[in-house]
């Protein structure tokens, strides 16, 4: 069974997750609306283009929620952004690095 990012959900990848990596799928589908269930994003699928699909908005909501989860601000501005929100795994990474809840 295929999924809108193209992943399956019990291909062994897409299992191969942290609980933050699970935590911030849960996340990204209830903030976003998203119809699909968290199990079933591949943590090192792009969350844009092929991948997820996101826009600029999605991803501005998306650290929005982040933001106010685990207390630490994501700016518009910062240069590393693309690489951050690159996919799940490098957002929970992010995430992991500068948490301060």
């Amino acid at each position: 069974m295929s999924t809108p990012n193209g992943s399956n959900p019990t291909d062994p990848a897409a299992s191969d997750r942290t609980p933050l990596e699970s935590e911030l799928a849960a996340a990204l589908v209830q903030a976003l609306n998203l119809d699909l269930k968290a199990e079933e994003i591949d943590p090192s699928a792009s969350l844009f283009n092929e991948g997820l699909g996101l826009d600029s908005i999605d991803v501005l909501e998306l650290a929005l929620e982040v933001s106010q989860r685990y207390g630490f601000q994501l700016r518009a501005d910062d240069e590393n952004n693309h690489a951050i929100f690159q996919s799940l795994r490098t957002l929970a990474a992010h995430v992991a690095q500068h948490r301060t809840r």
